[in-house]
This record gives C-alpha cells, sequence and structure tokens, in this order.
C-alpha cells in the first residue's frame, strides 16, 4: 500500500523571519514566538528578559537551548521592531515598550495608565469605531507616504486613569482608632 505524504508546512514563525529578512536563529524564534503567543501584552525590554528567564526555569532551558543576554535581546528587539514585525511604544516616562504588530493593523489603539503604568489595547473598546480608526489611520499614512515618507505605522495613545487605579482613590482610606 502507498502512503501519501503531505508536505511539510513551513513554520509561521519561520515563515515571518524570512519574509522580512531575518535569519532564522533560535534566539528570533524564541521572542518573536513569545510575542505571537502574547498578542495583547505589550513589554518593557526588562519585562521581557524577565518573562523569558521565568519560562525558561519552568521548562529547563529555552527554545533549542537558547538563552538571551540583554544585549543581543536588546539587538533583536530593534531588528523585529526595525522590519515591523513588533511595534515600540514610548510611554509618558519614556520608557519603550514593544507588542506583537499585526501585519493588517494599520493602528493600534491602547490605554496606559498614569497611575499604575499598566498599558491595555483598547481594540475590543472601540470595536463599534473600528472602521473610522482604521479609515483615518489609512489618511494620514497615505498622505504622509505622499509627501515621501517610508516604513510608516500609527501608535494611538490615550492617557489617562484606568479604572482600577480611579476606585482605589476614590475609596476612603480607613483610619485605625
Amino acid at each position: 500500500m502507498a502512503s501519501t505524504s503531505t508536505p511539510a508546512q513551513p513554520d509561521p514563525i519561520d515563515a515571518l523571519l524570512s519574509a522580512h529578512g531575518l535569519r532564522r536563529t533560535g534566539a528570533a524564534r524564541l521572542v518573536l514566538g513569545w510575542f505571537l503567543s502574547h498578542p495583547d501584552t505589550s513589554y518593557t525590554h526588562a519585562q521581557l528578559q524577565a518573562a523569558l528567564q521565568s519560562a525558561e526555569s519552568a521548562h529547563g532551558v529555552g527554545e533549542g537551548g537558547v538563552t538571551l543576554d540583554r544585549v543581543t535581546l536588546y539587538r533583536l528587539i530593534d531588528r523585529l521592531t526595525q522590519v515591523g514585525l513588533l511595534l515600540c511604544r514610548v510611554d509618558a516616562k519614556r520608557v519603550r515598550r514593544y507588542q506583537a504588530m499585526p501585519e493588517s493593523v494599520k493602528a493600534m489603539p491602547h490605554f496606559e495608565c498614569q497611575s499604575c503604568h499598566r498599558d491595555s489595547p483598547l481594540t475590543g473598546a472601540l470595536q463599534g469605531n473600528a472602521m473610522d480608526l482604521e479609515a483615518a489611520a489609512q489618511n494620514a499614512l497615505q498622505a504622509l507616504q505622499a509627501l515621501g515618507y517610508q516604513g510608516l505605522s500609527l501608535d494611538l495613545a490615550v492617557r489617562g486613569v484606568c479604572a482600577d487605579c480611579a476606585g482605589a482613590a476614590a475609596v476612603p482610606k480607613a483610619v485605625a482608632p
């Protein structure tokens, strides 16, 4: 009996790296894979390094024995950002935060709490206005491209105090007798 073999599907992370002109190293697969598996979370460099080290500790070693030092991780994040696989935002305290950047997205609205500094995506909250937001982002990017700007992305940041921090501030503190 003849066996039917189906061609192996290419690894989606390898395919993304190759499509963007990056080497498919264990480190690149590990970092991009982490971001893609946590698409609604943004990380500072230090938070990402801690998360990867924590995952490494929980599972023994990193993917293929990959352990990233601080400088290698920084350079890799920078390369992934330059080719558009990651979105880099700078918050009000000038801290860089990185997040997976879906290729189809032109604007990633997010909310940054000025109290706890938690960064939350607003795509669900703005679902009803998503088409208007996407159209505005497209118009802005097209206008800038017509002026000669290249490699554009748009970051919509809303800053204020989140509901959790606002609620905590509203609760009066008990006074000890």
